[in-house]
């Protein structure tokens, strides 16, 4: 029966530290997690299943430390969602010491219930980055004498993604009761604010140095929750720290845009090796896997249809100076495409969501060194003649070792065959192979033989 008690006891344990709750008398407890980087798809998969997981259990606060130069906006839209909707309060800190909470960031503080930050730490810059590309310099540019504030976009699209940005920071701010003038500015004018300076402007709640301060200065603390008045009780309560597991890592690594770039360019090669020299497998298994994986990473990250065009089309014509050499035209063409395809593939300009040049450069000379020259050296080798194989049997020409009449053996290839022909042949006379059944060979004589000629 001890045992027994024992056992139990452990399975409780174990219970608790899966599910990452204190074992306390009262069962609560807080969660920690974690942004870093860039905000991207990975990044809400990992919020939206954490607070899942929160909600779902006995947890009081879900605190998500945050160092973010921004990210994507339909990322950062869709964590917000879930924080509005969560049935948790969720605090966001800003820390350690010189992190930042810029652009993407910004947002999701406004949003949270309570927004806190380490001293040293800033926020802001939350105008929109341009979307599909790099925008022409205007022709005007000379700024208008006595116009007050930041120069209004002059691009109808920027400037209707701005003020879209600037009404849905305004809105967060009224539902938390926080500065709205300066969550315009932040979006309009690209403002910043230093800890010390957002806490006297009412755009975060707490400065706190550290985990253990902003968990004593958020207990006793009224937030709303899904219109419900919640009061934190979080003196005592152990922090749970919620690492990603390895499916948002997984996600992580495959929707870098440089990931995703690679896989989508070995999944092509890999299909076109396959098709190339068919039964081959390994390259056509692994280039589907590639192209499978890239293909759902750019159905999660922002790109350009017109950059994916123009990949394919620089491959195609590449190939193409392969099969039919055009003086270099249909290779250039290929390489000028692939480029400019690559440059404007991933259609956002946010912080860690750009593809490398030199990724993009080592790709498109290492593709026109295989396709000129492997690929050609691949299908000249096709054309060549059959040399091995029973079809190269056929017109070989041989010597036969005895007389015979309609069957015997004949020398070919440095080899001994049985021959079988119509014609009676004479040891040493030249023959040709017309057929071949199995390993017997169909000859035909080709002049005379060695002793006729002696005699």
């Amino acid at each position: 029966m001890k045992s027994l008690l024992v056992f139990a006891a452990l399975v409780m344990g174990m219970g608790f530290m899966g599910h990452g709750i204190s074992a306390t008398d009262s069962g609560r407890s807080i969660t920690q997690l974690r942004i870093q980087d860039a905000i991207g798809p990975a990044t809400h998969d990992y919020i939206e299943r954490a607070l899942e997981s929160a909600s779902a259990s006995n947890t009081e606060l879900v605190i998500i430390m945050m160092d973010t130069p921004g990210g994507l906006d339909t990322a950062m839209r869709a964590i917000i969602k879930d924080i509005t909707t969560a049935a948790v309060p969720v605090a966001t800190y800003v820390a350690p010491t010189g992190s930042r909470a810029a652009s993407a960031g910004t947002y999701i503080l406004y949003a949270s219930h309570i927004a806190a930050m380490a001293p040293g730490t800033n926020l802001g810059a939350a105008t929109p980055v341009q979307i599909g590309g790099i925008s022409p310099p205007s022709i005007d540019d000379k700024d208008k004498e006595g116009e007050e504030g930041a120069e209004k976009p002059k691009d109808a699209s920027k400037s209707k993604s701005i003020n879209d940005a600037a009404a849905y920071l305004r809105g967060l701010a009224k539902l938390r009761g926080r500065n709205e003038e300066w969550a315009e500015k932040a979006v309009l004018e690209a403002a910043s604010l230093s800890a010390s300076e957002a806490l006297e402007q009412n755009v975060i709640d707490i400065i706190a140095k550290d985990m253990d301060d902003l968990i004593k200065q958020v207990d006793g603390r009224v937030v709303e929750v899904q219109g419900v008045k919640r009061t934190l009780q979080t003196a005592g309560l152990a922090i749970t720290v919620v690492e990603p597991d390895w499916r948002s890592q997984l996600l992580g690594v495959i929707t870098n845009p440089n990931v995703a770039y690679i896989l989508l360019l070995i999944g092509i090669y890999g299909l076109i090796f396959e098709f190339s020299n068919p039964g081959s497998l390994v390259p056509g298994t692994i280039g589907a896997i590639c192209l499978l994986l890239a293909l759902y990473s750019f159905q999660l990250l922002p790109i350009n249809y017109a950059g994916m065009a123009l990949i394919l089309l620089g491959v195609a014509l590449m190939i193409g100076e392969a099969f039919q050499p055009s003086f270099g035209m249909l290779g250039i063409g290929g390489v000028i495409a692939f480029v400019i395809g690559s440059i404007i593939l991933i259609d956002t300009e946010a912080p860690g969501y750009g593809i490398d040049l030199s990724i993009i450069f080592t790709f498109a000379v290492s593709s026109v060194l295989m396709f000129v020259f492997v690929v050609g050296m691949a299908i000249k080798s096709r054309r060549r003649p059959v040399v091995s194989g029973a079809e190269q049997m056929l017109g070989a020409e041989g010597t036969v070792l005895h007389d015979f009449d309609q069957k015997g053996e004949v020398f070919v290839h440095s080899e001994s065959w049985t021959a079988q022909s119509h014609t009676p042949l004479h040891k040493g006379q030249q023959i040709r192979v017309t057929g071949m059944h199995g390993l017997t060979l169909d000859v035909e004589p080709m002049g005379t033989s060695v002793e006729e000629e002696s005699s």
